[in-house]
């Protein structure tokens, strides 16, 4: 008897090609989404930039900044449909290891107070709380602090 085995998530380097299916997530998730040209310009600046693929579909992806031993992960987001999957754990797992991979010391990242879910995914991962910046974020009615993050590696 033989099995059939299904793809398992592949993380690839992000090209513009991957843009539109990017944006359809980044618009789907957020009341104030990144731009094509946010990502077009972390592209360019050779940020290490992510797609998660499961069977071709993208499900999640990441943008993560590399510099004199930090790490600043800028954007992690997976698609509705595929949340509460372990997606999520597994990507952020992948920007770890790339980060230490990289010679960062230390991970960096930003959180809305709103979001939850993204909090609890990064306490699992022994994040802690450093800071709050005032009016960081765009918010459907004026601005939303961030949460400051990090995490040894």
């Amino acid at each position: 008897m033989s099995a059939v085995l299904k793809d398992a998530p592949r993380l690839l380097v992000m090209s513009q090609d991957d843009l539109d299916e990017v944006l359809e997530i980044e618009n789907a998730l957020y009341t104030h989404p990144w731009t094509r040209g946010n990502f077009s310009d972390s592209l360019r600046a050779a940020y290490d930039c992510r797609t998660w693929r499961l069977d071709g579909e993208l499900v999640g992806y990441f943008i993560l900044m590399v510099a004199v031993g930090e790490a600043h992960l800028l954007n992690l987001s997976i698609a509705v449909r595929h949340q509460r999957g372990g997606h999520g754990s597994a990507l952020l797992r992948e920007a770890l290891e790339l980060a230490r991979r990289r010679g960062a010391r230390r991970l960096f990242l930003e959180v809305r107070p709103s979001n939850a879910a993204a909090q609890a995914l990064y306490a699992r991962f022994g994040f802690r709380r450093v800071g709050v910046r005032r009016g960081y974020y765009p918010a459907r009615f004026g601005r939303e602090d961030a949460l400051v993050y990090t995490v040894e590696l």
